[in-house]
C-alpha cells in the first residue's frame, strides 16, 4: 500500500476517536408497512404510481476506531426504515407518520422511555402510546405547536444526563402550548427525524387542507419538465421509449449514476405494472427518475428553506444564500438569475422557482464547491520578502519511482512546474563529450543532458506562476563541465536568470512580486576577493550524502557538519545571487553572521531535531533567512516526510517527491492550492512579526491568535467507487469517513464517521463533529474515505484543503483518488460552520455554552521580563486587558443565552433569531405582539398584550444582549488605543532590550528568558487589541443583521434608518486599521 493511504500512521495524530453511538435500540415496524393513501391521491411520490416512498434507513457499521486492521471489529445498528422507501415528498413524510413509529421520549428528570407516535388520521393531532394518561391527554393538538426543533436545542436535551447517549441529528423537539413546552424526542436515525420534522413543520404552517394543492403544484414543475425531456425522445409519440435509451436519458440527466442499478430500477417499476419489456412508458420513466434521482438530505434541505414546502422561490433563495452560504450584497434580480441558470423545467424558470432538481443541480455546480473561489487567484500580499513565504519545492523531481529502480523521465520536470512547484532540484554529475548529465546519483537511472533540462524548465518555469523559480543546484561534475553548465543556462534563460548581486544595505530578501518571470540560482559560491577563476568551497549540502551516504549517527552533531571540498568555476558561481548556500553551524553564529542572501540546507533527520531541542529559534531564524529541509538519503523508497512538521518552524522549503503518492504529497499539494497554486504562500503573521512569540510545539492555544471552532457534518456521499486494488466480490462498498486535522501539535485531531452499510454507492452519513483550532492560519483539513469491505486495500478517495479557504455553508466536496486525479461526480455533501466567519452561522468558542461567571474567567495577562521600567510599562496594561476580555465575553455570553431561548445552537446567527421569534408570533393564538424599535441607535424589542413566561425570558435575554452589545462598541475604541499605546511603549525598548538587560544583571539563560517573555507580553497586546476590535465589528454586524431581519418579517417600528447607515454613525464607526497591527493581507 502507498505511504499515507489511510492517511494517519505518518501524520503524528493522536489515536481516533470513535464517536459514541448515536442510534438508540428500538424495535422494528413492519418491514413492508402499506401507505395509507392509495394510489388515486395525486402527487404522492411525485408520478411514481401514486404510492408514497418513506425514506431509507441509516443502516450503519460502528467500528472501534482503530486503524489496525486486525482488530477492527462491526456492530451493526438498525435503522427502522425499511431500506427500499425514499422520501421524495411532503406527502411521503406524511403517509409514514400516519402509519407510526417507535421513538424515544425524554423526560426532564433525566428518564426515558419508549413510545409508539403517530399522527391522527385527520391530521390534527400527534399521539402516543403506552401512556398513563388519558388518551385524549396523550396527545398534541397540531394547531398549539409553536415550532419543531432539528437537535438538543431544548434544556432538557442539551442539559439532561442522558444527553451524551445519543447524536445531536437523532434528537428533535415539539415546541407547544402558549407556555412553550416543549415534547423532546429521540429516534433511531437521522432519516426519520428530518421525516417527523418536515411533517409536522407543513402541518403546523399549512395545515391538511392544503396538501393536494401543493402536491399539485410540485407536480407541475418537475413532472412537466420530465414530460418534456421524455417527448424529445419520443419522437413518433408511441407514449413509449426503448429501455436502452430510458436508462441513458437518466445517465444524462444524474450523472454518475450507474447503468446496473437504473436498468434494475426500471424492471422493478415494470413488474409492479405487469409492464415487463423492452419498452419504457412515461409513468414509469418519471417514476424511476423520482426514486433514483431525489436526494432527500437535499429535499429536506429545501423544505427547510422554503416557503411553500415544495420549492424555492427567489426571496427563499435569498434567504438560504445569506444565512447559510454566507453571500453578501445578493439581490432578488441576483437570485432570479441563479434560479434560472439551474432550475431544468421551463415553467420554473419563467416563475422563478427553484425545484429540488434545479436546487439539487445549484448546490452540485462550482458555486457551491468546499474550496473558496477567491483563492483560485493570487490574493495573498506578495510583497512581503521571500522569507516571509512557503516556497512549493521538490526532491529528484527527474524521478518517476524509488531512488535505486525508479527510471528518470524529463516529464517529471514538466509535471513539477505545472502543479505550482518553484524550486526544483538539479543533482548535476559529470557525463561524456562534455556534457553534464542529470541523474539521481543511482547509476541504474535513466540520465538525462543537463541542457535538455534547463530547455524544459525554460519552457514550463512560468506556466502555472509567474513567481520565481529557484533551481538548486547539487554539482558534482568537474570544474570543466560545470563552465557548460554556466554556459547552457546563460544562453538558454537569458534575461531570466537573475545574476544581479545583492544590495549589503538591505536587510531582508526582495519580494516574490520584485522577483516575479525570475530564476534564482542556489548553489555554492565564491568569496567575493576570489579573483581565481577556479577554489575549493565547503560542501556540506546534500550532495555528500549522495556520494558517501549518512554519515555514522546522521551528523549527530549540529555543529560539526560533515565535511568535504568542492573545486567550483567562477563563471558558475557569478549566477548565484540571492541563494548563496553556506553551512549551518548554530543560531547565535547565524545572528551574528549570516547575510541575508545566505541560506542553510537541512537533512531532514537534524532538522528533525532542531525543530524539536530549538522550536522558538527555527522560527526566529526563519524570519529573516530561507532554509530548505531535503529528504535524509535512508527514504530509499522515496516516501515523504510530513512537511508539517518543517512549516510550524517557519522552513521554506521543504523538498517533497512528487513521485510519491499519499497522505504528505497530498498535505503538499493541498497547502499550495491556495493563494492562485501560484507555490507562494504567506506565512502566519505571528511568524514574521519581528518582535512575537511563538513555540513550534505549542499545545495549546497561542498568545494573541484567537482560536476558531471548526463544526463539519458529514450528511452523505455520491458516486463513490470501490478500492481500485480491493478483491472484494460485488460492486457496493461500505464507507467510512474520516476527518482529519493537520497543523501544530495543539491542532493536530482526527475523527471517523460510523460505517454504513445500506449497500448502495449514495451513503447516508448524518454525522457531526467540532475541532479547535489553535492556529488557523497553518491548518489543512483532510477528508479520508475507506471501504470497510476491503480485500487488500481499502482507500476509496481523499480531499484536502487548507482551513483558510473553507467556505461555509452546505458544499460538495470534489474527491480525489490515490494519484490526485479527481473522480467523475464522486463527492461529499458537508456543512461547515466556522466562529468569525460569514455562512454556515457563527459558532462560538468552546465551551461559551456553558458561561462562565466574571469572577470564572481566567484573563490573558502579560509575563514577568525581569527589567523593572520594561515591566512597569507592561503592568499598565493590566487593566485594560481585562476591560477588553469582560467586553467579549458578556457579548458572546448574551448572545448563547438569546440563541438557546430561540430554541437555536450557538452557530446561528443574528437573522436566523429574529426570523425564528417572528414565527412563533405568527403560531400564537393570543394577542401579544412583538415590535423591534428600529427608529433606536441600539433596537429595542417592546411586547404589547399578554406574554407568556418562555417569551418574557427572551425579552430580558435580547435586552441583556443588546445592553453588553451597546457597552462594547461605545467603549472598545478607548480600550483598543490603551493596549496599542502599552504595545508601542513596549516596542521602543526592543533596540536596546539586550543591553537594558545586561545592565540589570540578567545574562544567559536569564537573559533569553527575558526575550522571550518580552516577545511574548508583544504578541499578547496585539492579539487582545485586535480581538476587541473584530468583536466591535461582529457586534455592529449584528444590529445590521437585527434591522434587516426586522422589516423582512414584518415585526419592525419606525424604520427611520437604514441598517446600512448604522456605519456611518460616529459612535458605530469600525475602528480603522492601526499602521502596525498586522502586515498580512487577508483573502
Amino acid at each position: 500500500m502507498a505511504e499515507g493511504q489511510t492517511g494517519t500512521s505518518g501524520a503524528g495524530l493522536p489515536d481516533p476517536r470513535t464517536p459514541a453511538d448515536p442510534t438508540p435500540d428500538t424495535s422494528r415496524v413492519s418491514a413492508d408497512p402499506q401507505p395509507v393513501w392509495n394510489g388515486s391521491r395525486p402527487g404522492l411520490g411525485e408520478g411514481a404510481a401514486g404510492k408514497a416512498s418513506p425514506p431509507p434507513p441509516l443502516s450503519s457499521i460502528i467500528k472501534d476506531g482503530s486503524r489496525q486492521r486486525r482488530d477492527r471489529k462491526k456492530t451493526v445498528s438498525f435503522s427502522s426504515m425499511p431500506s427500499d422507501r425514499r422520501i421524495s415528498s411532503t406527502a411521503a413524510c406524511i403517509s409514514f407518520m400516519l402509519e407510526g413509529c417507535e421513538m424515544k421520549k425524554v423526560r426532564s428528570n433525566s428518564r426515558v422511555y419508549n413510545r409508539y407516535f403517530i399522527l391522527d388520521t385527520d391530521m390534527r393531532s400527534l399521539r402516543w402510546e403506552p401512556s398513563k394518561k388519558d388518551s385524549d391527554k396523550a396527545k398534541i393538538d397540531i394547531k398549539s405547536i409553536k415550532e419543531v426543533r432539528l437537535g438538543k436545542k431544548t434544556p432538557v436535551l442539551r442539559n439532561n444526563g442522558v444527553s451524551d447517549q445519543f447524536s445531536n441529528e437523532c434528537a428533535f423537539s415539539i415546541i407547544y402550548g402558549e407556555n412553550y413546552e416543549s415534547l423532546d424526542l429521540v429516534a433511531s436515525s437521522a432519516d426519520i427525524v428530518n421525516t417527523w420534522v418536515m411533517g409536522l413543520r407543513y402541518l403546523v404552517s399549512y395545515g391538511k387542507h392544503t396538501l393536494p394543492v401543493i402536491e399539485s403544484s410540485q407536480n407541475s414543475l418537475r413532472s412537466s419538465w420530465l414530460q418534456s425531456v421524455f417527448h424529445a425522445t419520443d419522437v413518433g409519440t408511441h407514449g413509449h421509449i426503448p429501455l436502452t435509451r430510458a436508462v441513458q436519458l437518466i445517465k444524462g440527466l444524474s450523472p454518475g449514476m450507474k447503468t446496473t442499478k437504473i436498468e434494475l430500477k426500471f424492471k422493478e417499476l415494470q413488474k409492479a405494472k405487469d409492464k415487463l419489456g423492452t419498452e419504457v412508458t412515461l409513468e414509469i420513466f418519471t417514476g424511476a427518475y423520482c426514486e433514483l434521482c431525489t436526494r432527500s438530505e437535499i429535499y429536506f434541505l429545501l423544505v427547510q428553506f422554503s416557503s411553500n414546502k415544495e420549492f424555492l422561490d427567489s426571496k427563499d433563495l435569498m434567504q438560504f444564500l445569506d444565512a447559510e452560504q454566507g453571500m453578501e450584497g445578493l439581490t432578488e434580480e441576483m437570485c432570479l438569475e441563479t434560479i434560472r441558470k439551474y432550475e431544468p423545467s421551463q415553467e420554473g424558470q419563467e416563475k422563478g422557482f427553484l425545484s429540488i432538481d434545479g436546487f439539487t443541480n445549484y448546490l452540485l455546480s462550482l458555486e457551491c464547491h468546499l474550496f473558496d473561489p477567491q483563492h483560485e487567484n493570487v490574493c495573498q500580499d506578495m510583497t512581503q520578502p521571500l522569507s516571509h513565504y512557503y516556497i512549493n519545492s521538490s526532491h529528484n523531481a527527474c524521478l518517476l519511482e524509488d531512488h535505486f529502480w525508479g527510471s528518470s523521465d524529463i516529464n517529471g520536470y514538466i509535471r513539477a512546474l505545472k502543479m505550482g512547484c518553484r524550486s526544483i532540484e538539479l543533482v548535476v554529475w559529470e557525463g561524456p563529450d562534455n556534457e553534464p548529465l542529470i541523474y539521481a546519483g543511482n547509476l541504474m537511472t535513466v540520465q538525462i543532458p543537463f541542457r535538455t533540462v534547463i530547455d524544459v524548465i525554460n519552457q514550463y518555469a512560468f506556466v502555472a506562476s509567474q513567481h520565481p523559480l529557484i533551481l538548486c543546484l547539487v554539482t558534482r561534475c568537474s570544474v570543466k563541465q560545470q563552465k557548460v553548465m554556466a554556459q547552457h543556462m546563460k544562453k538558454i534563460l537569458g534575461d531570466r536568470l537573475h545574476v544581479d548581486p545583492p544590495n549589503p544595505e538591505d536587510n531582508y530578501l526582495p519580494s516574490p512580486d520584485q522577483l516575479k518571470g525570475k530564476i534564482l540560482l542556489k548553489g555554492k559560491k565564491l568569496p567575493g576577493n576570489c579573483s581565481d577563476s577556479e577554489a575549493d568551497v565547503s560542501d556540506e549540502d546534500e550532495g555528500i550524502e549522495m556520494c558517501q551516504g549518512l554519515a555514522e549517527d546522521g551528523a549527530d552533531q549540529l555543529n560539526v557538519p560533515l565535511e568535504r571540498k568542492l573545486r567550483l568555476s567562477k563563471e558558475l558561481s557569478d549566477l548565484v545571487s540571492y541563494c548563496k548556500s553556506v553551512q549551518f553551524r548554530d543560531f547565535d553564529v547565524s545572528r551574528r553572521n549570516q547575510k541575508y542572501w545566505e541560506m542553510c540546507s537541512f537533512n531532514e533527520v537534524v532538522a528533525s531535531r532542531i525543530a524539536n531541542e530549538y522550536p522558538e529559534d527555527f522560527v526566529i531564524y526563519n524570519k529573516k533567512f530561507l532554509s530548505r529541509i531535503y529528504p535524509s538519503s535512508m527514504r530509499i523508497d522515496a516516501s515523504n516526510m510530513n512537511p508539517q512538521d518543517f512549516w510550524k518552524c517557519g522552513c521554506q522549503m521543504v523538498a517533497m517527491n512528487y513521485q510519491t503518492h499519499g497522505l504528505m504529497m497530498d498535505l503538499n499539494i493541498g497547502w499550495f492550492r491556495q493563494n492562485g497554486n501560484c507555490g507562494y504562500v504567506l506565512r502566519p503573521a505571528i511568524m514574521r512579526e519581528e518582535v512575537s512569540y511563538f513555540s513550534a510545539n505549542a499545545k495549546d492555544s497561542l498568545p494573541g491568535v484567537s482560536a476558531q471552532l471548526l463544526h463539519i457534518k458529514i450528511i452523505s456521499g455520491q458516486n463513490l467507487p470501490k478500492p481500485k486494488g480491493s478483491a472484494a466480490k460485488g460492486d457496493v462498498v461500505e464507507p467510512y469517513v474520516y476527518v482529519e486535522i493537520h497543523g501544530i501539535p495543539a491542532d493536530c485531531s482526527e475523527q471517523r464517521t460510523k460505517t454504513v452499510t445500506q449497500h448502495d454507492d449514495n451513503p447516508i452519513f448524518d454525522e457531526s463533529f467540532e475541532f479547535q483550532i489553535n492556529l488557523p492560519e497553518l491548518a489543512l483539513l483532510r477528508f479520508v474515505v475507506l471501504d470497510d469491505d476491503y480485500i487488500g486495500d481499502e482507500f476509496i478517495a481523499q480531499y484536502t484543503i487548507p482551513f483558510e479557504c473553507l467556505q461555509a455553508g452546505y458544499r460538495h466536496v470534489p474527491l480525489q483518488s490515490l494519484t490526485g486525479e479527481f473522480l467523475p461526480h464522486s463527492t461529499l455533501f458537508i456543512h461547515v460552520a466556522v466562529s468569525n466567519r460569514r455562512g454556515g452561522g457563527k459558532s462560538q468558542k468552546r465551551g461559551l455554552s456553558v458561561r462562565k461567571s466574571k469572577k470564572a474567567r481566567e484573563y490573558t495577562s502579560t509575563k514577568t521580563v525581569g527589567v523593572k521600567v520594561i515591566d512597569e510599562v507592561f503592568r499598565a496594561a493590566t487593566q485594560p486587558l481585562r476591560e477588553a476580555m469582560d467586553l467579549r465575553e458578556n457579548v458572546q455570553n448574551a448572545m448563547v443565552s438569546f440563541k438557546e431561548l430561540c430554541g437555536l445552537t450557538p452557530a446561528a446567527n443574528m437573522k436566523q433569531c429574529i426570523l425564528t421569534l417572528s414565527s412563533w408570533l405568527l403560531n400564537s393564538d393570543n394577542t401579544v405582539s412583538v415590535t423591534l424599535n428600529l427608529s433606536e441607535q441600539y433596537p429595542s424589542m417592546e411586547a404589547q398584550g399578554p406574554v407568556p413566561d418562555h417569551l418574557r425570558k427572551v425579552l430580558a435575554a435580547y435586552e441583556t444582549m443588546i445592553q453588553t452589545s451597546k457597552m462594547l462598541i461605545e467603549s472598545a475604541d478607548a480600550v483598543y488605543v490603551k493596549i496599542m499605546q502599552a504595545q508601542k511603549a513596549g516596542l521602543d525598548f526592543h533596540g536596546d532590550l539586550h543591553e537594558t538587560g545586561s545592565k540589570e544583571g540578567l545574562k544567559g539563560r536569564k537573559l533569553q528568558k527575558a526575550f522571550e517573555s518580552f516577545a511574548w507580553n508583544i504578541t499578547v497586546l496585539k492579539g487582545q487589541a485586535d480581538l476587541v476590535k473584530h468583536a466591535k465589528n461582529e457586534a455592529l454586524d449584528n444590529l445590521r443583521q437585527i434591522h434587516y431581519a426586522a422589516q423582512s418579517c414584518g415585526i419592525s417600528k419606525s424604520a427611520s434608518t437604514s441598517p446600512d447607515q448604522l456605519r456611518s454613525r460616529g459612535t458605530l464607526d469600525s475602528i480603522p486599521e492601526s499602521e502596525n497591527t498586522s502586515d498580512n493581507v487577508s483573502c
